[in-house]
C-alpha cells in the first residue's frame, strides 16, 4: 500500500509544533531502510529530486562554464559563475570557500576534468559532486531546476536523510515534497516500498516524529 499523504501531513503538523522561533529551520526527512546491502547499494543510490513545492529557501547555484553559457548563467542569477581562467592556480583555501558556499555546482562538460582537479578535493568531502551540463543546454532552466532540488543518497548507514523544506511551509506542501523523495528512492531500491523501514520527520532543532502506517 502506498504511503498515505494524510499520514505525512499529520507527522509534519506535529513536528512543526517544535520549531524554534529564533531562526528559520529546515525540515528533514529521514528514511530508514530494511533488507538492503548498504555496501552494494551505497554507490548506486544518489538521486537528485526536484521538490514540487520548492525548497523553501534560496539555494546557491554555482556554475563553471566559459563563453555564452557563462554569460547566460550570470544573467539567470547564478550565485557564482567561474570560468576556466578563474580556476587556474586556485588555492585550496579558496576551493574550500567555494565548496562551502555553493549548494549545487553545475559544470559544462568540457570543464569537468579541470573542476575535478581544482574543486573536486573540496567538493567531495561535502557530498557536492559537480553536475555535468552538456554544451547547448538551457543553463537558465537548469539553474531554476536546481534551486528546488535536493540530493537523496545512501552512504554508509541504511538510511537516507535530506532537507525537504522549511518550517514556514504548509504541512501539505511538505508532504508532497516528501512523497517525491520517497517515490524516487523506491524506484532505486531492489524491492521498492518493501525496503522502506521507517519514515521520520523533524525540524532542525525539533524532536523526531515517526510517520504512522509505514
Amino acid at each position: 500500500m502506498p504511503i498515505a499523504k494524510e499520514a505525512l501531513v499529520q507527522a509534519f503538523e506535529k513536528a512543526l509544533l517544535y520549531k524554534n522561533a529564533g531562526f528559520k529551520e529546515s525540515v528533514d526527512l529521514i528514511i530508514t531502510l530494511r533488507d538492503v546491502n548498504v555496501k552494494e547499494l551505497g554507490g548506486k543510490i544518489r538521486e537528485t529530486v526536484v521538490l514540487p513545492r520548492g525548497r523553501g529557501k534560496e539555494q546557491r547555484i554555482c556554475v563553471v562554464a566559459d563563453g555564452d553559457m557563462a554569460e547566460k548563467a550570470k544573467q539567470s542569477g547564478a550565485f557564482l559563475v567561474l570560468t576556466s581562467n578563474d580556476l587556474q592556480g586556485i588555492s585550496k583555501k579558496n576551493a574550500k570557500k567555494i565548496a562551502s558556499s555553493c549548494d549545487w555546482v553545475l559544470v559544462k562538460t568540457d570543464l569537468m576534468s579541470v573542476v575535478g582537479r581544482t574543486l573536486g578535493p573540496a567538493l567531495g568531502p561535502r557530498g557536492k559532486a559537480p553536475v555535468p551540463v552538456p554544451p547547448g543546454s538551457d543553463i537558465s532552466a537548469l539553474i531554476n531546476r536546481f534551486r528546488n532540488a535536493v540530493l537523496a543518497r545512501l552512504k554508509d548507514q541504511p538510511q537516507v536523510m535530506t532537507a525537504i523544506g522549511t518550517v514556514d511551509m504548509k504541512p501539505e506542501d511538505l508532504a508532497e515534497n516528501a512523497l517525491a523523495v520517497i517515490s524516487a528512492l523506491e524506484a532505486k531500491l531492489p524491492q521498492g516500498q518493501a525496503n522502506i523501514g521507517r519514515i521520520i520527520v523533524k525540524t532542525t532543532m525539533g524532536i523526531p516524529v515517526e510517520v504512522r502506517g509505514v
